[in-house]
């Protein structure tokens, strides 16, 4: 990557009208740079700029205590930037972290010590290019990091299909570590509620240790109001709302001109979700529970 000429930030989000509750997190961000100290590996094309400092500011302006910083496939198991972002942002952030059986147990329980809850799987390609990046995690190496997560508490946060999820369910149940699905579990709108395998993801929220991170944004095909993925998200909240979280999936990496704004889909979710009991347990109590805060 090309970091000879210097980038300009990634936009903070705008101020939205509705005020989240005390405590209120976002459950999925990344961070990028700055480049100098956290340079992305070649092969990566060229990712915002978006340091840590950033992603906290944008905290404050949407209102929000608490954040997730989960690493990016383009800094694979390299977490150097999530340790820094941990150690600078103790109270206010926790971590999702990459890493492998050759990652060393005293790693793993540094991590720990700074906040890191979990572990991400991907098993779908890094969008806008073919295969997998370079960085990723394979649903495949679950199994085998399944005792790290269960004797450190972490759970298992899975980039996939929900077809996927259909097939691959029941042996990851076995393992006996929380399940946490990353947007939605990128359901297909056009096959509505009633899909099979939305209707699993419906199934295993209510009935076993799975938890899902609201986010439109990747499934929809209505930018920017996301209207074809309004009854998954009412079908979600409906399913188990003690399971749900909310994330901006700020800087929004490779979505082109249909780049969201994290203040209006603050706003999207408290039309969406009207109810404040509710609202608190997406946006607060289960984010506590869920990663330690």
């Amino acid at each position: 990557m090309n970091t000879s000429a210097t980038p300009t930030p990634y936009p903070l989000p705008s101020v939205p009208n509705f005020k989240p509750p005390p405590g209120a997190c976002n459950a999925h961000a990344h961070a990028m740079g700055p480049f100098d100290r956290f340079p992305a590996p070649p092969g990566h094309g060229s990712p915002p700029l978006a340091p840590i400092e950033n992603f906290v500011a944008g905290m404050d302006r949407l209102g929000l205590q608490y954040g997730v910083f989960v690493q990016s496939s383009g800094y694979g198991t390299d977490c150097r930037i999530l340790i820094d972002a941990l150690e600078r942002y103790p109270a206010r952030l926790r971590g999702v972290a990459l890493a492998t059986t050759a990652t060393p147990d005293a790693e793993l329980q540094a991590m720990h010590k700074l906040g890191v809850r979990g572990l991400r799987f991907t098993g779908l390609p890094f969008p806008g290019k073919r295969g997998k990046s370079a960085g990723s995690i394979t649903l495949e190496e679950l199994p085998a990091m399944a005792p790290k997560l269960r004797e450190l508490g972490w759970h298992a946060q899975l980039w996939l299909h929900c077809d996927q999820l259909l097939e691959l369910a029941p042996q990851f149940l076995k393992l006996k570590i929380p399940l946490v699905l990353d947007h939605m579990a990128r359901f297909e709108p056009s096959r509505g509620v009633k899909d099979p395998a939305f209707q699993n993801i419906l199934r295993l929220l209510k009935e076993e240790d799975v938890w899902v991170k609201l986010n439109p944004t990747r499934n929809s095909d209505q930018f920017p109001d996301y209207a074809d993925a309004r009854p998954f998200h009412d079908a979600l909240v409906a399913a188990n709302a003690d399971r749900l979280v909310w994330g901006s999936d700020w800087p929004h990496t490779n979505m082109g001109d249909r780049r969201p704004d994290g203040g209006r889909l603050l706003d999207q979710f408290a039309e969406w979700v009207s109810d404040k009991s509710i609202q608190t347990k997406i946006l607060a109590a289960n984010a506590a529970r869920l990663y330690g805060f």
